[in-house]
């Protein structure tokens, strides 16, 4: 398409930079790792241009590389699964002792409970957490996920499952060490 022409990839590394930074965002911590991602992105969009049909807007098939990349990173770089309590900050731990006891004032700070989903993303296996991120926290469509994963509608379904019962599991032990 571009002929290995760097300077004709350029724009479009401006322009979608953002869009792919925002989304490797959401798998990763460390601004680093974030960097590492955004860059292996455009390595491999720039490498694999000639497969582009352009049957669909170039950001879908860019997204789409995107987040298959995030998922190899997740794979590859999985986080430890054990967390304690104790790791907890201070407004998370505050947090989470008010919903214990009573879960109607959940919403009461939202700041640590944003930390407190993070936290338990961060415990997830590779697969279970990009199905979380992609269907709760980018609002996407089973269809739309499948169209990104590369997996079937039904599996979609089922590791959005298995994903938040992963989830509640989680919750459960980082409760049960706080009061062990």
């Amino acid at each position: 398409m571009l002929g290995g022409d760097t300077a004709r990839f350029e724009p479009l590394v401006v322009k979608y930079s953002p869009r792919v930074f925002a989304t490797a965002r959401r798998y990763a911590r460390r601004e680093s790792e974030v960097e590492d991602i955004v860059q292996e992105v455009w390595s491999k969009a720039f490498q694999k241009l000639g497969t582009f049909r352009g049957t669909a807007p170039f950001e879908h098939w860019l997204m789409r590389l995107a987040v298959r990349t995030c998922y190899d990173f997740l794979r590859h770089h999985q986080r430890s699964r054990e967390r304690v309590f104790s790791e907890l900050s201070v407004p998370e731990q505050e947090w989470l002792e008010r919903v214990m006891a009573d879960p109607s004032t959940g919403s009461a700070d939202a700041a640590a409970a944003r930390q407190l989903v993070h936290r338990l993303l961060d415990m997830l296996s590779p697969s279970a957490r990009l199905v979380m991120v992609l269907l709760e926290l980018e609002e996407k469509s089973v269809k739309e996920i499948a169209a990104l994963t590369g997996w079937s509608v039904p599996l979609v379904k089922v590791r959005a499952f298995r994903a938040r019962a992963e989830m509640r599991r989680c919750l459960a032990r980082i409760a049960a060490e706080k009061y062990l």
